[in-house]
């Protein structure tokens, strides 16, 4: 790592990205942390934690074992991704699923991902978490749903895949158990039974779930959405999940058509389905949350029911505005989510924080949003929201997930703030990125893997996807 000098010989971390001793990441351009500290001089990290912040002027009281040499650099916390699908991104600007809003986009799709491979499922994942990864992102969080007999073990292909990347990770089961037959919208083949569900999902909980600060790999049960699971399931996924001390996650209020379908299938708005199959909890993130009314916000904030803010995905499929701002009001914890890679396309977590700031600008006015409210919800409010205190923020004691962006480049030319200049410009790749106190992005490359090789073996698994597909 060029930008690293040890005190004593140039070896502050090696090739694999593991640090020796106390590191004084210094001189940094400006540091954002997401709360009131000052760590303008920079911070000390030591093993997986951060033990020091250093005001401006100021130098370190701990020992210091080697140096990082921060010119240019802004340092923020480590970008959390709330929402995700990893699998899409093998099917990107996919041509018959073009120009489509939600429900025409997703059953013109369906058929396509019925074919997925347990392969598939770990080359996505891969290129799905490294393209976060190289954006900023430290952890991230995916809705896995659609199950068959060819991907009895897709969740278990995730966490290798995580694990590889070395990026934290909240990994779903999903599922789907309402097919066409039964007034559902996904195909058949692609619905499991709710026994098989919850069996498998007890499975990974057991197998993969940490509860230790510092966690890498957690579990949470998704059933997918209202028009693709039965009441049963939702009432039973709810159940196990309390059982296990876990998450819940689903879909709702994306689009008005939902809205449509709840009233009609169930003789109620989505969230008062949610709350009569006892989902209206402070364990429970929703991704969207487009289509609430006044009422229905207020009730989400008394209950802390967190919502995952995708503006992207909103945008390509016109679904409407989150009203992100009145959600945080009420007392919802919000962050935000790229979404699946077919309905965002692509995976950029600094992205996707300057396209919160400009929708929710464009909603609540451009005096109303900060450039500071984006990127709280693109750190804190996702912590938040997935109820961890130990990221999120740069703080003595919380973990060392942290990402460095350089502002050398024509997009920063003559920017005055230069954490401002991060959202209003357009950052985009970040250039170090550390998780858990280990370097996985230098220099703006990979610490380890090889990009090139990765995105070439996702290349021929999506045309082998289509091509079956045919």
């Amino acid at each position: 790592m060029k930008n690293v000098q040890n005190s004593t010989q140039q070896n502050g971390a090696s090739r694999k990205g593991a640090l020796k001793g106390n590191l004084w990441i210094k001189n940094p351009l400006a540091v954002w942390t997401a709360n009131d500290h000052n760590a303008d001089g920079g911070l000390v990290i030591c093993n997986d934690r951060i033990v020091e912040l250093v005001p401006a002027g100021r130098t370190p009281t701990l020992k210091i074992d080697s140096t990082m040499d921060a010119s240019g650099c802004v340092v923020i916390p480590g970008l959390i991704n709330c929402h995700h699908h990893f699998y899409q991104t093998l099917t990107r600007a996919f041509p018959t699923a073009l120009n489509k809003e939600l429900f025409d986009w997703l059953v013109s799709l369906y058929p396509v991902w019925a074919n997925l491979t347990e392969q598939a499922i770990s080359v996505s994942s891969e290129l799905a978490l490294t393209e976060l990864l190289l954006s900023g992102c430290t952890t991230a969080a995916d809705h896995h749903y659609v199950f068959s007999d060819k991907t009895q073990y897709a969740i278990d292909r995730q966490v290798e895949a995580a694990n590889k990347v070395g990026i934290r990770a909240l990994l779903t089961r999903g599922s789907m158990s309402l097919g066409k037959d039964q007034g559902g919208l996904p195909p058949n083949e692609v619905v499991q039974s709710a026994e098989l569900i919850l069996q498998d999902s007890q499975r990974l909980i057991d197998s993969y779930h940490q509860r230790d600060a510092g966690a890498m790999v957690q579990i949470a049960l998704a059933p997918c959405s209202p028009f693709s699971v039965t009441t049963e399931l939702m009432i039973e996924s709810a159940k196990l999940a309390r059982a296990n001390k876990v998450q819940l996650h689903t879909h709702l209020a994306e689009t008005e058509d939902e809205n449509a379908f709840c009233i009609e299938m169930f003789g109620l708005r989505p969230l008062d389905y949610l709350e009569s199959v006892n989902w209206l909890s402070d364990d429970v993130w929703l991704a969207h949350g487009i289509h609430f009314n006044d009422a229905e916000i207020k009730r989400l904030g008394a209950a802390k029911t967190a919502i995952s803010h995708c503006p992207s995905s909103n945008m390509v499929l016109a679904s409407g505005l989150c009203p992100a701002k009145d959600l945080r009001q009420a007392g919802s914890p919000v962050g935000l989510g790229v979404d699946g890679s077919a309905s965002n396309d692509c995976s950029n977590m600094m992205q996707e924080v300057r396209q919160a700031f400009m929708l929710q600008r464009l909603k609540y006015g451009s005096s109303e949003i900060t450039h500071t409210d984006a990127l709280h919800l693109g750190t804190k409010g996702g912590a938040a929201l997935m109820r961890r205190t130990d990221i999120g923020e740069l703080a003595v004691g919380k973990q060392a997930d942290i990402a460095m962006f350089n502002l050398d480049e024509p997009r920063f030319a003559g920017s005055g703030d230069p954490v401002a200049a991060l959202v209003l410009c357009g950052a985009h790749k970040a250039e170090h990125v550390m998780v858990n106190g280990q370097w996985k992005v230098s220099n703006g490359d990979l610490v380890n893997g090889d990009i090139n090789q990765l995105m070439a073996k996702q290349k021929t698994v999506a045309t082998d996807l289509a091509t079956r597909s045919l």
